[in-house]
């Protein structure tokens, strides 16, 4: 199989509520494609159901890296930390999500004055 497939398989599984099964597919699309993005976030959405927030943080911050400009990452990672109790790490990359958010905002405002 390849990363698409085993990403999708992950997906099915997760639906199902199998998570674990869901995390072995998901690295195993990772271990096809270390950067792919989907895979990573999906994979940390999976650790934190779980509460296995250590797993589900490292896995965000991987996704930062791999998709620097991915507000949604920031987000992410921002509740993982909010939910083990980190509270300054959570606002710090919550504030990161925020200013992407204003970024994508004011590109979307300047391409519509240009139409």
């Amino acid at each position: 199989m390849n990363k698409e497939e085993f990403y999708n398989q992950g997906m099915e599984l997760f639906v199902q509520d199998k998570l674990d099964e869901a995390i072995v597919a998901y690295q195993r699309a990772l271990e096809e494609d270390a950067n792919y993005a989907d895979a990573l976030r999906a994979l940390a959405m999976s650790y934190a159901q779980l509460g296995r927030l250590d797993d589900a943080i490292a896995a965000g911050k991987r996704l930062i890296e791999v998709a620097p400009d991915d507000e949604l990452a920031y987000t992410s990672l921002s509740i993982f930390y909010q939910q083990k109790g980190m509270i300054a790490e959570a606002e710090q990359v919550g504030a990161q999500a925020r200013t992407l958010g204003w970024k994508r905002q004011l590109e979307e405002a300047n391409q519509g004055k240009k139409s």
